[in-house]
């Protein structure tokens, strides 16, 4: 019989067919991820990573403090220039708070519908008080829906925030102190606030009862992070 030499086509081609057939059995683990990789997995994994980094409102330095990783290795992986091991992605995946098959599925695949019941979502605990992202894997460009819990006597510090695009707040429960551009505005549940996120503001719960808001960021500038201004990397504490 005559030997018949394999492309790199059909090589790649078998590694499809084999990842997708362990998939439909249930066998997707992490061993399969990297040792049964087709080449130019290097290249979406880096994709899928921005994505998601970006639907999170992580710029990458904030990332690489949250995950504990090199800022430079985070950048050659988006890049499609450095193949992230196992352990790299399982950080990853713990900070961004997805599976660690999130790096290996299609953009055509995210969801369309984020349906969170009360008491199920997960929450990324910080310095003042906790953070709910409500719009958690959904693509809607920049823009970002959070439920802030604010301890009582908290408040952004001395330092006004500013940044591109617009933000939202509407006070669920408690009471919240807004200063924009040196107006005061305090707000009581049922009250909202919106306005041009370019005037130097501030916020405060200068209560002693913990509030709860509904928080909608949605920067002009794609490399803007407003939640990095308001919440610093440096304050987030763990994901619960």
């Amino acid at each position: 019989m005559p030997m018949v030499k394999k492309t790199y086509r059909d090589t790649e081609n078998n590694h499809f067919y084999h990842r997708k057939r362990r998939r439909r059995k249930g066998f997707w683990n992490n061993d399969i991820l990297m040792s049964q990789r087709p080449l130019g997995t290097t290249i979406m994994v880096g994709e899928r990573l921005r994505a998601l980094r970006n639907n999170h409102g992580f710029s990458l330095r904030s990332l690489a403090e949250i995950s504990g990783l090199n800022f430079n290795t985070l950048s050659l992986i988006e890049n499609g220039k450095s193949s992230p091991s196992v352990s790299t992605l399982q950080r990853l995946a713990l900070a961004l708070n997805v599976p660690i098959t999130a790096f290996f599925e299609s953009e055509g695949e995210t969801i369309s519908i984020v349906y969170q019941k009360e008491g199920q979502r997960t929450k990324a605990s910080f310095l003042h008080g906790s953070l709910a992202n409500l719009g958690a894997g959904l693509n809607y460009q920049w823009g970002q829906v959070l439920l802030v819990s604010l301890n009582p006597g908290t408040n952004s510090g001395s330092t006004p925030i500013v940044h591109t695009g617009y933000e939202m707040v509407y006070c669920i429960e408690g009471h919240i102190d807004y200063n924009i551009d040196g107006e005061d505005y305090t707000l009581e549940p049922g009250d909202s606030l919106f306005f041009e996120a370019h005037l130097p503001h501030c916020w405060a719960n200068k209560s002693e009862i913990l509030s709860r808001s509904l928080l909608v960021f949605y920067p002009s500038d794609e490399n803007d992070s407003p939640l990095e201004k308001h919440f610093p990397p440096e304050h987030l504490m763990n994901m619960g």
